[in-house]
């Protein structure tokens, strides 16, 4: 048999192109299942590249989180955020700030968007938030309701105007027939909030997710007239961006019901 095989040798050689030529097909040759092709790793759904999003100051943990997931689902991409202001944010981009996805704290400040057609996507709402009043653990002031807040001696923090929650604290005030001179107007809700976690304030008005979020450092109170100032929270794909893909799948993925699941975890409230 040794002899045979070195004879046959040239035969074998001669044929090549033969096999060659042969092993492509799809038929059950025990050649072509030696040698499979490789796997395509390129056929992967996912979406690669970074992919940047600028988003309102309260969903800071929530879009942490919900980042990770993504990266984690979609190998090769990186999701990159800038947390603020929604206002301050929608100003940056109508200037020129190149960024995939904006997802903003209220439908105004992603008016200021849409107006200057910065936006790639119809805005969608994906989420709603409410204030409570944010105080000590110990809430050594006894505050209970919105009235307590005019108080004398009674230090509080509010974000500015031009802010969301801001805006919604107006009209929570307003609707409760308060007023107050704040001792502090804060940018985002998060420099509010820190107010009080730094013991700088007895009270600050801010997001329901805002407060919840910081556990045991404070207290957050409801109160009725919160109800008269929910925020609807936008979420839209922008021109300026540089993976519109990606922008395109991150908004997908926030709006999925692995998003919602995530966010009403940390108290947003569904659309």
């Amino acid at each position: 048999m040794r002899f045979r095989r070195v004879k046959t040798a040239l035969a074998v050689v001669a044929s090549a192109g033969l096999l060659a030529a042969g092993c492509g097909s799809s038929g059950s040759d025990g050649g072509t299942a030696a040698t499979p092709a490789p796997a395509t790793t390129s056929a992967s759904s996912g979406v690669t590249g970074t992919i940047t999003v600028f988003a309102a100051a309260s969903l800071t943990g929530t879009f942490t989180t919900l980042g990770k997931q993504f990266e984690a689902a979609n190998p090769g991409s990186t999701v990159k955020f800038s947390f603020a202001g929604s206002s301050a944010l929608a100003q940056q981009i109508t200037s020129g700030a190149p960024a995939d996805v904006f997802a903003a704290a209220s439908p105004a400040t992603m008016k200021t968007v849409t107006d200057a057609s910065e936006n790639s996507s119809a805005p969608k709402v994906f989420v709603r938030n409410q204030l409570v009043i944010a105080v000590p653990k110990a809430n050594p002031k006894g505050i209970t309701d919105l009235p307590d807040l005019a108080k004398p001696g009674v230090k509080v923090a509010l974000c500015a105007d031009a802010v969301p929650c801001g805006a919604a604290a107006k009209k929570a005030l307003a609707a409760a027939g308060v007023n107050l001179t704040p001792v502090t107007l804060e940018q985002d809700v998060k420099s509010a909030l820190s107010k009080v976690t730094l013991g700088e304030v007895d009270a600050a008005l801010v997001y329901r997710t805002d407060a919840k979020a910081a556990g045991d450092k404070v207290t957050g109170i409801e109160f009725p007239e919160s109800a008269k100032a929910i925020n609807d929270y936008p979420i839209a794909t922008l021109k300026a961006g540089k993976n519109a893909a990606g922008g395109k799948a991150w908004v997908d993925y926030v709006t999925s019901d692995k998003g919602e699941a995530v966010l009403t975890a940390a108290g947003f409230q569904a659309p």
